[in-house]
């Protein structure tokens, strides 16, 4: 083995190089011997081979310029996969590939040290956040959304719950002269496993006990019989992430049908239980403006916004864990085809791109603006003044705001 095969072997060592095709395997192997590229020009070359066959676009073979200057090439080969990637998806021609079609896992419960109430995990002072406090009550999901940071997290094979969870959450003391805002499905989906280890009766019951508690329920799931059949204390939320049947289609996986989702709401909304909606991740591809129009139209059209509680907004924002999860996955997905710009110290979209999004959407809901509560998570201070008009100087005035609203429509006495 000469030098540079021995640099070779070690350079494509922990990169995605052999769950690439053979042929395009054998065709990077051969092209990195006549140019001599270096260890992380190798990997660059290797990771954008993984993003275009996970994207369904053209192969490295196809868009590698034929030329025999490595500066050229390798300048050439990134303008011809920055194109690709700052394209606007397509999902018209979109092949999915290696996408399950029904759920496997299997269920786990154990003890578990500590309790699993804390700060939402994307807190931040880089970005404007309401200070939700999170609720692990179950760990890991059983959908199969490609952009779910979930999956970075726990093993999505197993969901796990926690024996001890009824007992802690009775445990817990909290101070009665403050408002919480709590939310079950940060580490997992709040309704799609019912009352499986009386999960629900817990939460119920916890919601009962402190009447200073909003407890919301974050779901994409249409399970809502143990709602349904149970009388729903005052001061629970449910509330539903919504997206594109386009999106839906192609990027949530095993989830139900947007059509679906707003059934269960206004099942829930007709017994009395307020509702929300979530548009997060709201993405860019061909005629997506339209497409999420149609949606705000339909649940404006289809509910009083006296029934309604929030609107929030956000887009697609990546760790690298995740995006290094995707590369690794055996399917199809054009989530990551998207310009990348640093967001706070993630990727994220362009400004300018995320205003046009939450403007859109926050205008279509004119009718609302002044009887439901809308925010953007996980976004700059300023995309707020750009996108709605206003914005809070702090994270505790956005909280304070959000608390109030909340409070109101719920007829509870907010305190601060």
């Amino acid at each position: 083995m000469n030098l540079y095969e021995e640099k070779f072997e070690n350079s494509i060592k922990n990169s995605f190089f052999y769950k690439l095709p053979e042929n395009e395997q054998e065709f990077i192997k051969k092209r990195s011997f006549e140019l001599k590229f270096t260890h992380q020009e190798l990997k660059q070359i290797i990771d954008i081979a993984r993003d275009l066959g996970m994207w369904n676009e053209k192969n490295i073979v196809e868009i590698f310029p034929s030329h025999n200057q490595k500066k050229v090439v390798f300048t050439r080969l990134k303008k011809a996969y920055e194109t690709i990637r700052n394209t606007p998806n397509n999902y018209n021609d979109f092949e999915l590939k290696n996408i399950p079609t029904e759920q496997k896992y299997s269920f786990k419960t154990e003890e578990k040290n500590g309790f699993g109430l804390g700060l939402c995990p994307v807190a931040s002072e880089k970005t404007r956040c309401c200070n939700l406090l999170t609720l692990d009550a179950v760990e890991s999901c059983g959908f199969d959304c490609s952009y779910c940071s979930i999956q970075s997290f726990y093993n999505q094979n197993t969901i796990t719950f926690d024996s001890g969870f009824a007992e802690k959450l009775n445990n817990l003391e909290l101070d009665s002269n403050k408002t919480y805002h709590i939310g079950t499905g940060q580490s997992s989906d709040s309704l799609m496993f019912g009352n499986r280890e009386g999960i629900l009766d817990a939460l119920f019951q916890f919601a009962r006990n402190n009447k200073n508690v909003i407890l919301e329920f974050k779901t994409k799931s249409d399970n809502i019989k143990y709602f349904l059949e149970n009388d729903v204390p005052s001061n629970i939320l449910c509330t539903w992430s919504l997206n594109t049947p386009t999106i839906i289609k192609n990027e949530e996986h095993l989830t139900p049908s947007l059509k679906k989702r707003i059934a269960s709401a206004r099942k829930l909304a007709d017994k009395g239980v307020k509702v929300g909606f979530h548009f997060h991740p709201i993405v860019e591809y061909t005629n997506y403006l339209k497409e999420y129009e149609e949606i705000y139209a339909q649940l404006i059209n289809e509910f009083n916004s006296d029934e309604v509680a929030l609107i929030s907004f956000g887009t697609l924002t990546f760790i690298k864990p995740v995006i290094k999860q995707l590369r690794d996955r055996e399917f199809r997905s054009k989530i990551t085809q998207m310009p990348f710009e640093n967001a706070s110290g993630k990727s994220s979209y362009p400004h300018s791109t995320k205003v046009e999004m939450f403007k859109s959407a926050y205008e279509s809901f004119k009718p609302w603006h002044d009887k439901v509560f809308f925010y953007l998570c996980m976004e700059e201070h300023s995309m707020w003044k750009e996108s709605f008009g206003y914005e809070y100087a702090t994270n505790n005035d956005f909280e304070r705001a959000m608390l109030a609203s909340y409070a109101s429509t719920l007829n509870m006495e907010f305190k601060i």
